[in-house]
C-alpha cells in the first residue's frame, strides 16, 4: 500500500462532502484554492465570502510546519491575501531537504479560538490507530505525551465504547459532540460503517488523516489544519494498463506494503514499507541480476533501520563489494533522504 499525499484543500473538501453523507455532520468550513492562473475577481465572484471575512492564507504544497516557517498569514483581508500570494508564488522553499517552488495556496476564513484538539487516523496491516489530544496545534510534537491512542482491529467498529478512552477526560459538555465527530471522521476514513458500505461506497481510500488542530466554533467541530494521504495503488482498482508478467508480479507485492515518499520521482521505484522475508526474496529474484546491474551502471542506495540493522547493513556493504556494484549504505538516520540522493545522482550523471 503506497501512500500518496493530497493537498489540504482536497482533504477538507472530501471530509466535508462525505461526513455529511455518512454521519449527518455538516461542517461549516469554507476554503478556496489559489495558483498562478487564479483571477481574484473571478474567484471572489464564485466565493463571495472572501470579500466579507478576515482570512488565513498559506501554501498548500504537501509539507508541514508552515506556521513555524513563517508561511502562514492570519487575520488578512483579501487585498493582503493577494499580496501575500504575489510575494511568494514561485519562490523556492526547502523543507526536509527538498527544494521546490510554491505554486498553490489555500485561503480560508480566519477563526479566532482558544481551544485546539488533535486527531489522527492511520491505517495499518491489521486495523487502524486513532490518536486524540486536548493539546493540538503546532506544538503537538512537544506535547505528544498527552496524546491518547487506541488501536481498532479491522473487524471492529468505532463504537461509543471504543471511542471512550480517547475522550474520557473531556468536559461533559463537549465530550459527546467530539466523540460523534471522531466516529464520523473514522467512517469517512473507512468509506462507511459496515451497514452503510454495502450501499454507499465512498471510495476515498484514505490511509492517513490528521487534524492539527481542530477547534469548536459555536460548539461544533471545525478543522483548522488538516492533511490526508490516500492509497496510491487504489488508482488501479477501476482501470489498469496492460502490465507485463514481471510488472504484475511486482505490483502485486507493492499493494501489500507502502512507501514513505519520493515514489513518484524515482523512475524505477518498486516497493517498500515493512515487507516480510518471503516478499523481499521474491522481489530480489526479479530485479537483481548481477550482469544487468553492471551493464546498466547501476548505483544502489540502501537504507535500513529496526532490529539488528547494523548486521544487515554490514552484509549489504559486503554484497556490494562481492557484486562489484556501487552501493551506499545508511542507517535509520537517513529515512527517505536516500531517495533524494538517488535522484541527485541520476540528475548529475545525465
Amino acid at each position: 500500500m503506497a501512500r500518496k499525499k493530497i493537498r489540504e484543500y482536497d482533504s477538507k473538501r472530501l471530509l466535508k462532502e462525505h461526513l455529511k453523507k455518512l454521519a449527518g455532520i455538516d461542517l461549516q468550513i469554507l476554503s478556496a484554492q489559489v495558483s498562478e492562473s487564479t483571477d481574484f475577481s473571478e474567484l471572489t465572484n464564485s466565493e463571495p465570502w472572501l470579500s466579507s471575512m478576515k482570512l488565513v492564507v498559506k501554501p498548500d504544497m504537501l509539507f508541514g510546519k508552515r506556521g513555524k516557517s513563517g508561511l502562514v498569514a492570519l487575520n488578512q483581508d483579501l487585498a493582503q491575501v493577494a499580496q501575500f500570494v504575489k510575494e511568494r508564488l514561485g519562490v523556492e522553499v526547502e523543507m526536509g531537504g527538498c527544494k521546490a517552488p510554491i505554486t498553490t495556496f489555500i485561503v480560508e476564513p480566519f477563526v479566532p479560538h482558544d481551544q485546539e484538539f488533535y486527531l489522527s487516523i492511520m491505517s495499518e496491516r491489521l486495523g487502524c490507530t486513532i490518536s486524540f489530544s486536548e493539546c493540538g496545534g503546532i506544538e503537538i510534537e512537544e506535547n505528544w505525551d498527552k496524546v491518547k491512542t487506541i488501536f481498532l482491529p479491522t473487524d471492529k467498529s468505532m463504537t461509543a465504547d471504543a471511542c471512550a478512552p480517547l475522550i474520557a477526560t473531556l468536559p461533559l459538555e463537549v465530550r459527546g459532540k467530539i466523540g460523534d465527530f471522531i466516529k464520523g471522521v473514522f467512517a469517512v476514513f473507512q468509506g462507511g460503517p459496515p451497514f452503510i458500505s454495502k450501499v454507499y461506497a465512498a471510495g476515498l481510500d484514505f490511509t492517513f488523516l490528521e487534524m492539527y488542530p481542530f477547534t469548536l466554533v459555536n460548539g461544533e467541530p471545525y478543522p483548522l489544519d488538516m492533511r490526508g494521504e490516500l492509497d496510491d495503488t487504489a488508482a488501479f482498482k477501476n482501470f489498469k494498463k496492460v502490465l507485463s508478467p514481471t510488472e504484475s508480479f511486482i505490483h502485486g507485492l507493492d499493494e501489500k506494503v507502502g512507501d514513505l515518499g519520493y515514489a513518484l520521482e524515482l523512475g524505477n521505484y518498486a516497493y517498500s514499507g515493512a515487507p516480510n522475508e518471503d516478499e523481499v526474496l521474491q522481489y530480489a529474484r526479479v530485479v537483481i541480476d548481477e550482469s544487468k546491474l553492471k551493464a546498466s551502471r547501476m548505483h544502489l542506495y540502501v537504507r535500513r533501520g529496526g532490529p539488528n540493522y547494523q548486521t544487515g547493513l554490514a552484509k549489504m556493504r559486503a554484497l556490494g563489494v562481492e557484486l562489484g556494484v556501487p552501493l551506499e549504505v545508511y542507517g535509520p538516520e537517513a529515512m527517505t533522504g536516500i531517495c533524494k540522493q538517488a535522484i541527485d545522482g541520476i540528475m548529475s550523471a545525465a
